[in-house]
């Protein structure tokens, strides 16, 4: 399936990822002149070499999907009739397990129920005591 070059889509992004490089430069070069003033500190030279890098960033995120958009093309149309046939179908999904939780039987003493008891009783009885 050919694909145009300039869609109003591919245009509006071309346009935005043009004017994030260009505000993001901006401010690089504000960073650069309050570096060069009197209050300037290396922190405003750190912004100056990292917003030109925020302005690059949408672009290479459009180049990336454009990338990884063409070779999942490529793999799909190298795959047989009848992968793509069974890809089609939706996948099975597992039931949900519920989770296994060890239950004492009634006859059966629990020891940290036990021990967990003994800890309470102690606490009441040290609040008794003390009000």
């Amino acid at each position: 399936m050919p694909t145009k070059l300039f869609t109003p889509r591919r245009i509006a992004i071309g346009a935005l990822c043009v004017a994030a490089f260009a505000v993001c430069c901006g401010l690089a070069w504000w960073q650069w002149n309050r570096f060069e003033s009197a209050s300037g500190t290396f922190q405003n030279l750190g912004y100056v070499l990292q917003w030109p890098l925020f302005g690059v960033f949408p672009a290479f995120m459009v180049w990336r999907i454009m990338r990884l958009r063409r070779e999942a093309a490529e793999q799909d149309a190298a795959q047989p009739e009848q992968a793509r046939a069974e890809w089609g179908r939706p996948a099975p999904v597992p039931a949900p397990r519920a989770p296994v939780m060890r239950q004492a039987a009634p006859d059966e003493p629990d020891d940290e129920l036990a021990a967990y008891n003994r800890y309470l009783a102690e606490l009441h009885a040290r609040d008794q005591r003390e009000s």
